[in-house]
């Protein structure tokens, strides 16, 4: 329910955005983080069916995944906030908020380590090192695109993002099991 909601929060933006373009200059980086964030949620429920391999549920590990699907709808509505009145557009949006948007998401990427392992040894060893990899490089990443407001840096961030994602998908996740 919670992604949905977040996967809600995206559409209603970009909709905002297509519904007003005057009132709310695009930037094309932040729609590409946009794209980012819609197949991560979407990947993330497709992932997320590996769950059915645990037997027993306990309410911490429920409340784990709450808190992990919390997360990812509070950086959703940090990209899209109700009100950018007191800027100039989305860039300027983007740049004042990115700190707090890539801390965001390295909280994020550092939960998908718990969240493999909770899905045991079985799970992990079908990707092998790859989504420890994978999650490290977009630490990595976050961290230093909360040190680098450089516009080329955020561009080819997002650009790379978005690329990685896809690539994650088509390699780990094209069929269930």
């Amino acid at each position: 329910m919670i992604l949905g909601l977040a996967i809600a929060q995206l559409l209603r933006g970009v909709s905002r955005i297509v519904q007003h373009p005057g009132k709310f200059p695009v930037y094309w980086v932040h729609l590409i983080w946009t794209l980012f964030l819609f197949l991560y949620l979407v990947h993330f429920w497709w992932w997320e069916f590996a769950l059915e391999r645990i037997s027993q549920w306990t309410f911490p590990l429920y409340f784990f995944l709450a808190i992990y699907a919390t997360l990812l709808y509070l950086i959703c509505s940090l990209f899209f906030p109700d009100e950018i009145d007191e800027y100039e557009g989305f860039r300027n949006y983007f740049y004042y908020r990115r700190k707090w948007l890539f801390a965001f998401m390295i909280i994020v990427f550092s939960l998908d380590f718990v969240d493999t392992a909770i899905k045991g040894p079985a799970y992990r060893a079908q990707f092998g090192t790859m989504a420890d990899v994978r999650d490290i490089i977009f630490i990595v990443l976050c961290l230093l695109a909360i040190k680098i407001g450089n516009r080329s840096f955020q561009a080819i961030f997002a650009c790379l993002a978005v690329l990685l994602e896809i690539l994650y998908i088509l390699k780990t996740s094209l069929t269930l099991g």
